[in-house]
This record gives structure tokens, sequence and C-alpha cells, in this order.
């Protein structure tokens, strides 16, 4: 394992299984990798953004593939700053982000599933949930918004949507980033005391603590129902900001690299581009 790199072992530790059940309170949010010191994060990630800058190159010189990564967190868990911090040396032309807030009427007039198939990745692109359909197995559960028979009934939809979209060619990295109750108020506190960032706070930060444990419970059963082989969940352990970004980073940079992505063959003749590129020299001079 090349320095300053975690484990791939830890990592894939951070993996749902397939059929495993799916027990938050068992996951330390505050763990970090045993074989990485505070100190080599900084050039660990720098390596890793290098990494991702790389490979998404091939991704979208390949053009047989594409990747979805879905965030999923309760209040100041990091998704925007994954976003930020992970996804910065990504060439814009080649990512999409979405931010899946309260559905608008046109939205709503659809299958829940519409507006995220709508923003699923073309070959060659990278796609970001900023949350995602699987709101609409979480907020609707917890806030009753529907009938428990409609929501229990879009995991499977839920799993084939993402089957479709694996059969075509995306692979699918979806990351609940796991915070704990005390460090989600720390971070409140710091948005109060930072001018720049009080906006981001709001009464629905606070009143939404009271359904802590219903919106445990609804990540549990959705993470266990949807952990797939071909799109599996991993639960990041994100009270340290450093671990939560270093680990994403790295978990789709091995991913990126599994997939045997390679620019396109040369389809011209070069040998005729060099000529015509020395006599268009030649004229110029």
């Amino acid at each position: 394992m090349a320095e300053g790199r975690v484990s791939p072992n830890w990592l894939q530790g951070l993996a749902v299984r397939p059929g495993e059940r799916t027990q938050l309170e068992r996951r330390d949010s505050t763990q970090k990798p045993p074989d990485l010191k505070r100190k080599e994060a900084g050039p660990a990630m720098a390596e890793a953004v290098a990494d991702l800058d790389r490979l998404q190159y091939l991704l979208y010189a390949d053009a047989s593939a594409s990747l979805l990564i879905v965030l999923q967190g309760l209040d100041a868990a990091g998704k925007d700053g994954t976003i930020r911090h992970v996804l910065s040396g990504m060439n814009p032309q080649g990512v999409r982000v979405t931010p899946f807030k309260q559905p608008t009427p046109d939205e709503a007039a659809h299958d829940f599933l519409w507006r995220a198939h709508r923003a699923a990745p073309a070959r060659g692109e990278v796609a970001i949930f900023n949350r995602s359909h699987y709101e609409d197995v979480l907020v609707v559960r917890v806030h009753e918004l529907v009938p428990e028979a409609v929501w229990r009934e879009r995991y499977d939809r839920i799993n084939e949507f993402e089957a479709l979209l694996a059969a075509n060619g995306t692979r699918i990295l979806k990351f609940f980033l796991h915070l704990s109750p005390e460090e989600q108020l720390r971070r409140f506190e710091k948005r109060l005391q930072d001018p720049a960032r009080q906006w981001k706070i709001s009464e629905a930060d606070y009143t939404e603590r009271a359904f802590w444990d219903a919106y445990l419970e609804a990540y549990e059963e959705a993470i266990t129902r949807t952990s797939t082989r071909h799109a599996p969940w991993f639960v990041i352990p994100s009270d340290r900001k450093w671990v939560r970004n270093l680990a994403v980073a790295q978990i789709i940079s091995l991913t990126l690299e599994e997939m045997g992505l390679k620019t396109p063959p040369v389809r011209v003749d070069l040998a005729d581009i060099r000529h015509r590129y020395h006599k268009a020299v030649k004229a110029a001079t």
C-alpha cells in the first residue's frame, strides 16, 4: 500500500454487504484509519484529488461507462463539504451535481423516480446526487407524508432503477455520512458564530433533531434493503471531516481504477496529421 493511503481493508469495512442488517449504533462515527496519522491527511487528500482528476479524464475519454455518486446524511453531516473538497479537482464539463430538495409541482406530478432518472449520468459523465431518490423512503416515512404501504413498496422500485442504470454501464456508489448528534450540535453552533455561514442554519435544523431516532431507523432499513453488489452503500464516519473526505475520495478512486478505463484508440492517420502540421507551420513562417 502506498504511503499516505488508507488501507483498502479499512475502506471495505465501511461497506454494507448485500443482505447485511445495518446497525448504525454499532458503527463509530468518530473512527479513523488505524494506519494514517492526521498530519498525513493533507498530502494524502491532495494525492487523492489528483487521482480523481486523472481518472475522470479517462472516464470522459473512454465514454463507455458513467459514475453515479449518492450522498445522504442528516443535517450538517457534510454533503456540501464533501462535494467541495473531494470533487474539486474534477473537470466541471464532465460532472453534474443535482440537489434533491422538496419536489417542485412538476416533479410531484410524476412518479417519485422521475427526477432521479432525468439526472442520471450519460456515458462519460459523473453525476452527484446531493440527497437523492432516497428522500422518498426517508423524509416521507419520518413525517408520514405518504402511507406506509406506499413508501415501503419503493425499496423494490429503487433497486430496479439502480439495476437498470448498472445494466447500462453506470457504476453506483452510495455514501451515508454518519454523524453523531453531539457533533451535529457543535457544527450548528459554529454556523451560528460565523456570519458567513449563518444563512445555512434554520429553525428546521433544530426541530428535525427531535426525529433523530426515527431518521436513523429509516436509514437503517433503507440501507439494508438497497445495498447491492452493483449499488453498494458505504457508512462513512463523518465526525472528523478529514476522515470523511479522504474515505470518500479513495473509495471513488479505487472504483474508477477497477473500471479499467482507457483513452480511445487513435482513428486518424497520424503521419498525415504530422505532415499537415509541418506544412501549416512552414506556411505560417
